[in-house]
């Protein structure tokens, strides 16, 4: 083994076992989601007659609720010091509605089911977050974000593959893809409750005030609100993922492959985000959300001009490649930047901001695609992707300057 993989091997065995699970747990969940996002968007248009602005908004109201919960799931984690029973009772309620997809009847059915799972999502989010900077030393932030970034993205490439092999074996039946998918939800459920400890020792003090509160959102400080700036503007630079599978659809895959486009997203996505955690811990975090940026220009670039299968691919794979130089950064970033007494309402801030984002750029994307077809909507992405390299590099340098 040389000296540098020696290095990183010991980096993660440094990372806490609370963090590990933490990891694991969002693998199951993201393995039960996956395998049912990766065919809801043709499930929706192909067999319920919902149209490209419909799936956009769908897919939009759903992030924008999760951001939305997570500022209050974040707060409350703060103000009564117990975030692994907010993790547990959004986990929870994300696994008790994946049977609502396969009994859907209708598009306001799976709109329904999409809300409640996002609100999980949303209690969840938070004071997860929160408590893998409470349990992690400032000196592994980025590889401990990274490693549980990572592992989520496994689960997220895990579940596309799956449900490729479900529809080959079921002859494209959906729904028992759907049903199949509520079994890794229940795992993850189980891993959170017996497989994470919150020590006591690692909690921060309680804030003065409940944290959603004027004076309280001040004390974040001002390199807090400049995160949560650029981060706002990545958000808006970047739409569903649905968009892609529609996409690779539209130049020829046939339905029963359409869940490998998020198979090889999430491959890059996962390769991607350890390493850059990891490299951002030497002390440089701005270097890698300029590459992921530069990736997301090249992936809308690619995708606004595909005609064909190739040039999908490609696109995939850069959009998969700025996800896993950008997403674990920023968390490492907001860890780094709020007080430890305030981490899950800044967690929650930073995540409603992301998804108010997500909801405009979502909505956007599918009316642009409806009205323009898809060229015109992944252009609009690259110019906000332009738009938002411009701001990082114009905020770190103020940054640097006010040093």
């Amino acid at each position: 083994m040389t000296d540098d993989a020696s290095r990183r091997f010991s980096r993660l065995r440094q990372i806490p076992p609370s963090v590990w699970a933490l990891g694991l747990v969002s693998l199951f969940m993201d393995f039960s989601s996956e395998m049912i996002h990766a065919l809801l968007p043709i499930y929706l248009v192909g067999t319920m007659g919902a149209t490209m602005a419909q799936v956009g908004v769908i897919e939009g109201v759903a992030e924008a609720t999760a951001s939305i919960v997570k500022i209050f799931s974040g707060a409350i984690s703060d103000w009564f010091g117990n975030r692994k029973l907010l993790a547990i009772l959004g986990y929870g309620l994300a696994a008790a509605t994946k049977p609502m997809f396969p009994l859907a009847p209708n598009v306001g059915w799976v709109t329904t089911a999409r809300f409640i799972d996002r609100v999980g999502k949303g209690i969840r989010g938070a004071p997860r977050d929160a408590l893998v900077a409470d349990v992690t030393p400032p000196e592994l932030r980025g590889a401990a974000f990274g490693l549980r970034q990572s592992l989520d993205t496994v689960g997220a490439f895990l579940g596309p593959a799956v449900a490729v092999l479900v529809m080959w074996a079921t002859v494209d039946d959906i729904r028992a893809v759907f049903w199949i998918a509520c079994i890794p939800a229940v795992v993850a459920v189980a891993v959170l409750a017996f497989g994470v400890s919150e020590p006591e020792e690692t909690r921060p003090a309680r804030p003065a005030r409940f944290p959603l509160h004027w004076n309280e959102l001040k004390g974040l400080g001002g390199v807090f609100w400049l995160v949560v700036g650029v981060s706002t503007l990545f958000s808006l630079a970047r739409f569903s993922e649905a968009f892609l599978i529609l996409e690779a659809q539209a130049v020829g895959l046939p339905d029963a492959l359409a869940p490998l486009v998020l198979v090889a997203m999430n491959v890059v996505y996962a390769a991607a985000s350890y390493p850059a955690g990891a490299f951002s811990d030497r002390g440089d975090r701005v270097t890698p959300l300029v590459a992921g940026l530069i990736a997301l220009i090249a992936a809308d670039a690619a995708l606004g001009f595909a005609r064909s299968q190739p040039l999908v691919w490609v696109g995939v794979g850069l959009w998969g490649l700025h996800m896993g130089l950008t997403q674990g950064l920023f968390a490492a970033l907001i860890a780094d930047s709020a007080p430890a007494g305030l981490r899950g309402t800044a967690f929650g801030v930073f995540n409603l901001s992301g998804g108010l984002a997500l909801l405009l750029a979502s909505f956007a994307a599918g009316k642009l695609w409806d009205v323009y077809g898809s060229s015109v909507a992944f252009a609009a992405g690259g110019v906000f992707a332009a738009l938002a390299l411009i701001g990082l590099l114009i905020s770190t340098h103020v940054a640097r300057r006010r040093r």
